[in-house]
């Protein structure tokens, strides 16, 4: 058992009494763990909570939020090189880290269990330095990020049918998404090699590749390997996009895992990619999103990987 917790928890998702009860079920063989409570805000959403919590001395710090919490405490333990240990206790509407983890949802003594007893696996973290209309932001993640579909169905989707229906929110804001997204041209640099030019409607790159309801969009993508996998779609038409489903859905899908074969298959409107580094510049600004959330539009980002930045339960 760890000597001090921490929990960190977003008020907005649940109250501190939840998760004390939780607690209780999770510890019942141990009631004197020394716990310290932390609360997020709208100014601080992890990272500076994150900060005092290990000055407070904490070996472990269980996050109890959605997957802008998880990303914000994370950002600061990896930065920090801190040496606590991280647990999830997943209250959001994707849970990215948690279902690519596998730490259980819906329950929060069994996710309070698994992060008071879970072994602990070296978890990467991404980070991007992104142009912004208020100049050059670095973050961290570590699920994805990137521009197209995905930013574009986060920015449609309406939060109060967020809060009522959960991820399927995403399903109705698809076909805005959809129209609102278009080929355009972008250079992009991997690692050491020469840029070359590409074309696409979406760019994500990616430390997890499993999203809500079960779609592995990235299967190649495995958050302790030290490389970060991209995918570009360039999908247009009824044709292209029935093949692109197949392609992801059946082929990296359902037909990678009944055969065994972990061969990732690519097409002319997906593209499948690994890099330790990528270097992205667009003509126009697109909406770009990290771990789910569209923090606005750019023309020009930088994406690395820090390899095992974090211990997670």
């Amino acid at each position: 058992m760890p000597t001090r917790i921490a929990i960190i928890y977003n008020p907005t998702k649940t109250g501190k009494e939840t998760l004390a009860s939780g607690l209780a079920t999770a510890s019942a063989d141990d009631a004197d763990l020394d716990v310290r409570w932390w609360a997020t805000s709208a100014d601080d959403p992890g990272q500076g909570v994150a900060k005092d919590a290990l000055a407070d001395g904490a070996d472990l710090v269980i996050v109890a939020g959605g997957d802008g919490t998880v990303r914000a405490v994370a950002e600061h333990l990896a930065d920090a090189e801190a040496t606590a240990e991280l647990g999830i206790v997943p209250l959001g509407t994707g849970n990215l880290l948690a279902r690519n983890l596998d730490v259980p949802l819906n329950d929060v003594p069994a996710a309070l269990t698994r992060a008071l007893s879970g072994d602990a696996r070296p978890v990467d973290v991404g980070w991007v330095e992104v142009d912004l209309d208020a100049g050059r932001e670095r973050h961290g993640f570590v699920v994805m990020v990137g521009f197209g579909i995905d930013a574009h169905m986060i920015a449609e989707t309406d939060d109060d049918l967020k809060d009522k229906a959960g991820w399927l929110a995403y399903v109705e804001s698809l076909g805005r998404a959809l129209s609102a997204s278009e080929i355009v041209p972008f250079h992009i640099t991997k690692d050491d090699e020469p840029g070359r030019d590409e074309e696409g409607h979406t760019l994500l790159i990616a430390n997890c590749g499993t999203l809500q309801g079960g779609l592995t969009l990235l299967p190649d993508a495995d958050p302790s390997d030290g490389e970060l996998d991209y995918l570009v779609l360039s999908a247009e038409g009824f044709g292209e996009w029935a093949g692109t489903l197949k392609t992801m859905v059946w082929d990296n899908g359902l037909k990678r895992m009944l055969s065994k074969d972990d061969s990732t298959t690519s097409t002319d409107a997906v593209n499948h990619g690994r890099a330790k580094k990528l270097e992205v510049t667009l003509p126009e600004v697109r909406a770009f999103e990290i771990d789910g959330e569209e923090i606005g539009d750019t023309r020009a980002f930088t994406v690395s990987i820090q390899p095992a930045a974090i211990r997670v339960r």
